[in-house]
C-alpha cells in the first residue's frame, strides 16, 4: 500500500513539478518580510491584570489599555493592507530616529520606553495617592547615536556609568557637565556594553544654540520603592510608552478608596512624561475603534492633534463613545472625580 502511494506520488511530481515550483516560489514571495508594519485594527484590555497594588481597593468599572493589533509585514499582508479595511501600512524607518538603526535598535528602545512608563506612573500614582515612594535606583541608557554629524563612539543599548569619572543621576546632571567643558574635548564615558565595563573617548561637538553635545539621545530610567508595594506584569509583546496614562490611573485607583471608574468601562491612551504630563501617542483612530467595538463607554485621549483626531474620527464613524481630553495626569484625575 505505501510503495504504491509513493509511486502515485512521484507520478504526480514528474507531471506536475513546474506548477509546483511555481506555486512553492509564490509561497517564499509572499511570506517574504518587507520593511514595513502593519495595523489591523485593535480592542481594549483590562489593565488590572498588570497591575497589582497590595491591600489596593477594589473598583467597581475598569480602566483598559488600547492596543493596535501589529503585524511584521509580509509581501501578501502589506498587499492586502490596499484592500483590507482598516488596514493600515507603516514604514519601519519610522520607528527609526536615523537611517542606520535596526530592528533590535528599535525593539530596544521601546522595551525601555515601557519600564520608563511605568516608573513615571508609579512615581505620580504614590505621589498624588500621597503613597511613600523612594528612588532605589537610576540608570542612564543610550537610545540613539548620530553617527553622521558627532564623534561620539557610544553605542545604542550602553549604560552611562560616569564621565571623566564623574557620576550623575540624572540627564541635565550629565548635559551641565558638558557645558563645562570645550568644543571638541575629549571626555571619557564609562559605559556597561554586553555586561562589562569599558571606557569610550567620546568628543564634544557645538551645535547651532551653542551647546556641547556627544551626539546620542539617552533615556533615564529609575526603579522606585513603594509602601505598599506595587507589581506591574506586562505581557512580552506589550512595549512602548502609550500605556503610560491609563497604568498611572489604574495604580491610583488601587491606592485611593475614591473609585475613580465609578462603574464605567473607561480606556484610553498617552503616555506619561517625567513632569505629569501626557503625551501624544500613533494610532488613536485604531485604538478609538476597538474601543468602541468592545463597548467603552468613556475613552481619554492626550489633547493636541491626537484629540482632534480622535473628536473627528468618532463624527465620521458614528462612535457611540464620550471623548475625554486629557493634558496631566491630575487633570485625568479631576475630570474623573466630576463624572456623574
Amino acid at each position: 500500500m505505501f510503495s504504491k502511494t509513493l509511486d502515485f506520488i512521484i507520478e504526480v511530481i514528474r507531471e506536475e513539478y513546474k506548477f509546483l515550483i511555481v506555486m512553492i516560489l509564490c509561497l517564499i514571495i509572499l511570506n517574504y518580510p518587507v520593511n514595513y508594519y502593519i495595523y489591523t485594527g485593535g480592542g481594549v484590555s483590562d489593565i488590572s491584570s498588570r497591575v497589582e497594588v497590595e491591600g489596593k481597593y477594589k473598583s467597581k468599572g475598569s480602566f483598559n489599555l488600547s492596543y493596535v493589533t501589529e503585524l511584521n509585514a509580509t509581501v501578501s499582508s502589506y498587499l492586502l493592507s490596499f484592500i483590507m479595511p482598516n488596514w493600515e501600512r507603516q514604514s519601519t524607518n519610522s520607528y527609526k530616529y536615523i537611517e542606520s538603526e535596526t530592528l533590535e535598535d528599535i525593539d530596544f528602545r521601546y522595551n525601555l520606553d515601557l519600564l520608563v512608563a511605568n516608573s513615571n506612573a508609579t512615581y505620580w500614582a504614590y505621589t498624588l495617592a500621597d503613597k511613600d515612594i523612594k528612588l532605589k535606583d537610576s540608570k542612564i541608557y543610550v537610545i540613539s547615536v548620530d553617527n553622521d554629524n558627532f564623534k561620539s563612539n557610544l553605542k545604542i543599548k550602553d549604560e552611562i556609568l560616569s564621565m571623566d569619572g564623574l557620576s550623575y543621576g540624572s540627564l541635565e546632571e550629565y548635559r551641565n557637565y558638558c557645558q563645562t567643558k570645550n568644543e571638541n574635548d575629549t571626555v571619557i564615558v564609562r559605559v556597561k556594553r554586553d555586561g562589562k565595563e569599558i571606557d569610550i573617548e567620546s568628543k564634544l561637538t557645538k551645535v547651532d544654540n551653542d551647546r556641547l553635545l556627544l551626539g546620542v539621545i539617552l533615556e533615564n530610567y529609575r526603579k522606585y520603592t513603594t509602601n505598599p508595594k506595587v507589581d506591574l506584569h506586562f505581557f512580552s509583546n506589550e512595549s512602548g510608552p502609550s500605556a503610560g496614562l491609563m497604568t498611572t490611573l489604574e495604580i491610583y485607583n488601587q491606592l485611593t478608596k475614591k473609585d475613580l471608574t465609578k462603574g464605567y468601562k473607561i480606556a484610553g491612551t498617552g503616555t506619561i512624561e517625567t513632569d505629569g504630563s501626557v503625551g501624544e501617542i500613533g494610532g488613536i483612530e485604531h485604538k478609538l475603534l476597538g474601543a468602541a467595538k468592545d463597548n467603552v463607554d468613556y475613552f481619554l485621549s492626550p489633547g493636541g492633534d491626537n484629540y482632534k483626531e480622535a473628536k473627528k474620527y468618532i463624527k465620521k464613524k458614528n462612535l457611540k463613545i464620550k471623548l475625554i481630553k486629557i493634558d496631566s495626569i491630575e487633570d485625568a484625575i479631576n475630570k474623573l472625580e466630576e463624572l456623574n
